[in-house]
C-alpha cells in the first residue's frame, strides 16, 4: 500500500507520529508487532511545515559518538540550515519508531521530499 501525507501548513510532531504510524502499520487489521508492513509511505512538502521561531531556537538534537566528551547538541534551526527540513522531519520520524532490528526495514519505505 501507499500513502502520502503532505506537511504543508502542519507541525512536525503531528506529521511524524502520523507516518510512524502507517510505518509501523498500526491502522490494518494484520497488525503485528514481529513483522513490519509491505506499505510506503511518501511525506511531501517538508520545507512548509509550520515550525515557530521560539521551537527553532530551542529545539536541541543530541548525538553521541561514544567518547568521552562526544556529546553534541544541535539546534533545529542548524540543521535546517544546514541539511534541510528533510532532515529535520528524517530525524522526528525515526524517533517515534520502535527501536529494533525492525526500524531499517521500516526506514527503508520512507520517502521524505522537501
Amino acid at each position: 500500500m501507499k500513502y502520502t501525507i503532505d506537511a504543508t501548513g502542519r507541525t512536525i510532531g503531528r506529521v511524524a507520529a502520523e507516518a510512524a504510524s502507517l510505518l509501523m502499520g498500526k491502522n490494518t487489521t494484520s497488525f503485528v508487532r514481529n513483522k513490519a508492513p509491505e506499505v510506503t509511505v511518501t511525506v511531501l512538502n517538508c520545507s512548509k511545515a509550520k515550525v515557530t521561531e521560539k521551537k527553532k531556537k530551542q529545539t536541541l538534537f543530541h548525538t553521541y559518538s561514544g567518547y568521552p566528551g562526544g556529546l553534541k547538541e544541535r539546534r533545529l534551526e542548524e540543521v535546517a540550515e544546514k541539511k534541510g527540513m528533510k532532515e529535520v522531519m528524517l530525524i522526528a520520524i525515526t524517533g517515534m519508531l520502535p527501536k529494533n532490528r525492525l526500524q531499517a526495514v521500516m526506514l527503508k519505505n520512507l520517502i521524505v521530499t522537501e
